[in-house]
């Protein structure tokens, strides 16, 4: 192919990320969580687990903070933990209290779309499947405060091994904008 032609195709090709560009500015200030917030949150959700902290436009993407509650529950002794992977976001955990086994990778057994008017679909992290992960076939690893790990999207993850709670921020890059910006917890607004 001729270079001329060659530019035009790339020009052409490009032209969309530049528009994108263009329609989504880099914001000019900074978006801030206290950690009064955090606590705020975590205070009035449980016992529901996962709750968005804040989404933000930051540019070519969104960008979402959420933290999740996990207390004890009674775990399987079947060596399968349930598991969600989440089609569009990845999510990075930050641990801040408490410790678990998290289970992360595998296939999915049985795996079951989350209904798209769900809220956890909605405001926490887009299209996301359920199931069940065979322990031997995934990564399992204790994880305890401080400890940080990121989870791909389509990777299934799930908790066992939680002796009283685990408390975690999820970091979560919204390249396809599934989560709305903006959002603002109702418990710190």
């Amino acid at each position: 192919m001729p270079k001329p032609i060659l530019v035009l195709v790339a020009l052409i090709s490009l032209s969309p990320l530049v528009a994108f560009a263009e329609s989504h500015p880099t914001p000019a200030k900074a978006t801030d969580i206290t950690n009064e917030e955090v606590d705020a949150v975590l205070k009035k959700s449980l016992p529901k687990e996962d709750q968005q902290l804040k989404v933000v436009d930051v540019g070519p993407y969104n960008l979402a903070v959420g933290i999740i509650h996990r207390e004890a529950a009674k775990d399987p002794t079947d060596g399968i933990t349930s598991c969600l992977a989440h089609h569009n976001v990845t999510e990075t955990y930050i641990i801040r209290s408490g410790s678990g086994t998290l289970v992360t990778g595998g296939h999915i057994i049985n795996p079951k779309e989350v209904t798209g008017d769900s809220d956890i679909n909605i405001k926490a992290v887009g299209p996301t499947a359920s199931g069940f992960v065979r322990n031997s076939e995934a990564q399992v690893r204790h994880v305890k405060p401080g400890d940080i790990v990121i989870i791909p999207a389509d990777v299934c993850h799930g908790w066992f091994g939680i002796t009283d709670h685990v408390d975690y921020l999820s970091i979560r890059p919204d390249p396809d904008r599934m989560l709305p910006a903006g959002y603002v917890n109702p418990s710190i607004k």
